[in-house]
């Protein structure tokens, strides 16, 4: 039990950069939130919804987390900071990570059927702060879903996805192939620019296009020839 605990936490101080020391990862809102979804989630599968979300409602207001008492979590789960809302039917694998704000969410099922609704996010993925998954989903192993994107559609292995609705970028192999990133995506991610920076970097290239046309105006004008009629005699 403890060795396991201690391995649990070592997984959460190599992918994060902060703590000093295993002491600090104890007080993590995200350790606690796991640890009474455990509880809770045995609690579930025994038939005691009641007991299992009056646990789920404690560790709530202890935590900002809210992990329905029926998901299934595997092992290393790490939540850096709360607010996370994680829904009934999903599923999570090993070695997971999200970031504040995540929402594994469900929708509506069609034919009125309580059956799976929620994402499955496969070993390794990282979920970036803000991120929305929508529906039964599948995030394959070690994607990288990028900070307030809204996945919903199924992400392929390694994919990065971003934007509204969220798109998938190419990444560099020997970036995919890296154990873990903190924060999930490197310094100079291939993605484009969204919002406010985009328009300014569209502004920026028209302004240098302008100024491009008026230099070669400018130089075409001064190597014409006065026409004959100007010219006096």
């Amino acid at each position: 039990m403890m060795n396991n605990l201690i391995r649990y936490l070592d997984s959460i101080v190599a992918r994060d950069p902060a703590p000093r020391s295993r002491w600090e990862v104890l007080l993590y809102p995200g350790v606690w939130a796991l640890f009474w979804h455990r509880v809770a989630h045995r609690l579930f599968r025994s038939r005691l919804f009641f007991l299992a979300r009056l646990i789920n409602h404690l560790s709530r207001m202890l935590t900002a987390i809210d992990i329905h008492p029926g998901a299934t979590i595997g092992k290393n789960f790490f939540i850096d900071h709360g607010f996370t809302v994680i829904g009934e039917t999903a599923v999570i694998g090993d070695n997971v990570t999200i970031y504040q704000g995540v929402t594994l969410g469900g929708t509506n099922p069609t034919n009125g059927q309580p059956g799976k609704r929620h994402p499955t996010i496969e070993d390794n993925a990282i979920i970036g702060s803000g991120a929305q998954i929508l529906g039964p989903v599948v995030v394959g192993r070690r994607a990288r879903i990028g900070a307030s994107a809204v996945v919903t559609e199924n992400v392929p292995e390694g994919a990065t996805m971003v934007g509204v609705k969220a798109r998938s970028t190419l990444v560099a192999a020997e970036t995919w192939a890296k154990e873990f990133m903190p924060y999930g995506t490197p310094c100079k991610e291939p993605c484009e620019p969204s919002g406010l920076a985009r328009v300014e970097q569209l502004e920026s290239e028209l302004n240098r296009l302008r100024d491009q046309v008026a230099l070669l105006s400018a130089h075409r004008s001064a190597q014409e020839p006065e026409s004959p009629g100007m010219t006096g005699t």
